[in-house]
């Protein structure tokens, strides 16, 4: 490839690192890419490829700093899917070195480079889709080219307005009508801008797609520990970052510092992020320069600190979040989107902002505040009165925070690469990338007494309490863990679980469930039936107890000591989920220990199962109740194992028959559905309702699994894949359900938003479905990580 256009080798190696096989034919320096179109033979890499037009670090500017985050939030969830190549845009004097994603780059100012592009997209065999991320400014030196560029491509093309400008003159509407017309799907990230295509320039609405500006995820760091890191320990905190500029209005909050500051002293402002390089350029530091100067006339030096740098994103989300107000100041009416905005409030700021679209779509009463354009007086006002008002900044914090969460960088992803599924003509099938195990949450919730109850977003919240529930199944998920890696760093937390197991047996061998901060038992214990509490203790006792060839002979003696204790009770266990969950547990220890007594138990409880299913099943109602509610699953997996200890055949037909009912109730060609906790699913109804739980996901996929191990059947399998990508993404709001950042899962897939706090139960259900996951599809994972490595 020669002038405006560079091909990247990749290292001159293969897949696995080793030099490619044809590699000593060619000169050192040959394009092998290009010798092979040029052969007429396919690409190397078989992946197909979505080619990303686009600014790209380590170009300095906000749309490079999108596109990469793009590109690596596409490349975590779908890179065994696509492959994602960027063409990088350049100006006559910029040299860059680019990562290795980079295939491409284009010198914006040269008419011959954007034909020489065209024909190289056309020629590629991988290349499926074209996504180009405009910007008017980057093409205003050959607008005619470019468009000429769109119209020469035979492949789909995206693009994305960064900028849409309200009210255009006759020219402007007929440069977009032309580049959209050359276009195959057009992105904008606010339904402000759609609207805005759709009326001023007649852009049909079904051509266009709204996803919003990516946000990060953050682990909400304790701002105390923050500001104590940043020299910053005792100070209120104004901030604003981005890139410097007059556009961004920096002196509106100069101006209303001196107000600002005789009454709440302790203020300080940030200002974080280097000039604009294309203002220095043109016109050096004047507009810092001028700004520093007239802190120095209001006396405010001890008030303002600029942070001239670049920061790294760790460092630059540390500080927003310990930002106790962030100030989005921007004078321009017209633009339409912000990321410094959106990352703000990814990090849950309280912020005050002037009214440009995206703002005005964003923010409520009930998310932040907004303020008019140049308003130094208005500004001072609103920043009193929130410093003022801790209890109104974290509600607006919270607010935020729900607001933002579907405009994840993951969720971003998802949305783009459902996007390229659909217009790549069957060329692009997805498969969602299995994430690593992450337990830093599972530690984070886990205290010297167990796991604690539930969270506040991902803090723990110690008020409460603990329960034999969330730590039984916490030292399944551990013991899963222990088995697959032997980190003996585990063992620490089984030993903390099985111990709160142990507290909560009563002397009559029974267990109570609840227990507070200050480690009594609640009067709650008194109040619900317990059974079904029960028989997970003694699922996940048993599960510890099959596991003695591996785990310390001391856990499994205290293990077998307790489930001693709780056999004289089980027998007398009458609810279908209780009685479904023992049969589990008897079924890992009589694996371990074969004991006549525990195979009469099996026998005498899955026989309680079996009356349950003749009473209430029929033709078109196979299942063992006249309703389908939470933990649905367990009770075919518990007449599987009866039916493998005792080898009753009416057990297997009961396990499998009411298993593929449970299946077409909550499976469908779109992917799980499981019963919500708002509406229980009765004889002759249909599913219906928001609500879904991690837990009955994370249930059915331990059956799937169990199945699959018996029956070899693969439809398990596929299933397992399915129910699993909900976790993923692949549910109802296409968005995240396991945050990846934290570790921890969120509590509920409701109708127009997930429950963003991330509590043991579904934490430690996530957990135990992951960890199930890794025993079957240990190849994509090694896949993964081997292309990401490379």
């Amino acid at each position: 490839m020669k002038n405006n256009i560079k091909s990247h080798r990749q290292n001159g190696k293969g897949s696995a690192g080793q030099p490619l096989a044809f590699e000593k034919y060619f000169p050192k320096d040959t394009d092998f890419e290009g010798e092979l179109l040029t052969l007429g033979l396919p690409k190397i890499d078989a992946l197909p490829e979505v080619l990303v037009i686009t600014s790209y670090p380590p170009r300095e500017c906000g749309i490079a700093n999108y596109s990469h985050d793009l590109f690596k939030a596409l490349n975590n969830k779908f890179n065994q899917s696509i492959q994602i190549k960027i063409c990088a845009l350049e100006s006559d004097e910029e040299v860059f070195n680019y990562p290795e994603e980079v295939k491409y780059t284009l010198k914006t100012s040269s008419p011959l480079g954007y034909v020489q592009l065209a024909r190289s997209i056309n020629q590629d065999t991988n290349i499926q889709i074209v996504l180009i991320q405009h910007e008017f400014g980057f093409f205003k030196l050959q607008e005619q080219a470019f468009t000429d560029f769109l119209n020469q491509i035979t492949k789909p093309v995206v693009i994305v307005f960064h900028s849409v400008l309200p009210r255009p003159d006759s020219r402007l509407r007929n440069s977009v009508q032309q580049l959209t017309a050359a276009c195959t799907s057009v992105i904008v990230m606010t339904h402000n801008s759609m609207g805005v295509l759709t009326h001023d320039y007649g852009i049909p609405g079904q051509k266009i797609s709204v996803i919003a500006h990516g946000t990060h995820l953050v682990t909400h760091l304790d701002k105390k520990i923050l500001k104590k890191k940043f020299g910053l320990k005792g100070r209120k905190i104004l901030t604003t970052f981005g890139l410097l500029s007059a556009g961004k209005s920096i002196e509106t909050t100069i101006e209303a510092l001196p107000a600002i500051v005789a009454t709440i002293p302790e203020v300080i402002f940030l200002v974080i992020g280097k000039t604009h390089p294309e203002v220095v350029k043109n016109d050096g530091e004047v507009y810092r320069e001028s700004l520093e100067q007239r802190v120095k006339d209001l006396g405010l030096q001890n008030h303002v600190r600029f942070i001239n740098k670049y920061l790294a994103l760790p460092e630059l989300l540390d500080y927003l979040q310990l930002t106790d107000i962030y100030l989005f100041t921007t004078c321009d009416p017209n633009q339409a989107v912000s990321g410094t905005f959106a990352y703000a409030m990814s990090c849950a700021c309280p912020i005050i902002s002037t009214p440009i679209p995206h703002t005005r779509e964003v923010l409520t009463p009930d998310t932040g505040i907004i303020i008019d354009f140049d308003d130094p007086l208005q500004l001072g006002k609103e920043v009193i009165k929130l410093l003022n008002d801790n209890t109104l900044r974290k509600h607006l914090s919270v607010n935020s925070l729900q607001k933002i969460i579907s405009t994840t960088w993951e969720n971003s992803a998802i949305s783009h690469a459902m996007l390229f599924e659909n217009l790549s003509s069957g060329k692009i099938n997805l498969k969602y990338n299995l994430p690593e195990v992450n337990l830093d949450h599972l530690n984070h919730m886990t205290t010297s007494t167990g796991i604690i109850q539930f969270s506040k977003l991902n803090r723990p919240d110690l008020g409460s309490g603990f329960t034999l529930d969330d730590n039984a199944r916490a030292m399944v998920a551990s013991c899963m863990q222990f088995k697959l890696t032997g980190d003996h760093e585990i063992l620490k937390n089984i030993s903390i679980y099985l111990a709160f197991i142990s507290r909560c047996q009563q002397p009559a061998g029974d267990f109570l469930n609840y227990i507070d901060k200050e480690h009594l038992f609640t009067k709650q214990n008194q109040k619900v039936n317990l059974d079904d509490s029960n028989g997970r203790a003694v699922w996940a006792l048993g599960y510890l107890i099959s596991l003695k060839d591996i785990l310390p002979e001391a856990l499994i003696f205290e293990a077998m000591e307790v489930l001693k204790r709780a056999l004289f009770h089980i027998s007398t266990l009458q609810s279908t989920r209780a009685i479904a969950f023992t049969i589990k547990g008897l079924y890992y220890y009589q694996i371990a220990y074969d004991h006549f007594y525990t195979r009469i138990l099996i026998k005498t409880l899955s026989s309680r199962l079996e009356q349950m299913f003749y009473h209430e099943s029929g033709k078109k109602w196979i299942w063992f109740e006249s309703y389908l509610t939470y933990a649905n699953s367990i009770m075919p997996e518990a007449m599987l194992y009866g039916w493998l200890i005792t080898k009753q055949p009416a057990y297997k037909e009961i396990a499998l028959s009411s298993l593929d009912f449970l299946l077409s109730q909550t499976f469908d060609k779109k992917g799980i559905k499981v019963i919500t906790n708002q509406n229980w699913l009765q004889k002759g109804e249909l599913i219906k309702g928001y609500g879904e739980q991690p837990i009955d996901v994370a249930y059915t996929i331990l059956t799937l699994s169990a199945f699959f191990d018996v029956f070899q059947d693969t439809q398990y399998l596929e299933k397992m894949k399915t129910a699993f990508n909900w976790f993923l993404g692949h549910n109802h709001l296409h968005q995240i359900i396991y945050n990846p950042c934290t570790g921890g899962c969120y509590d509920g897939l409701e109708e127009n938003n997930v429950n963003l706090n991330q509590g043991a139960e579904s934490t430690v259900s996530y957990l135990m479905a992951r960890l199930t996951m890794e025993q079957y599809f240990k190849t994509e994972i090694s896949e993964k990580k081997q292309y990401t490595n490379h």
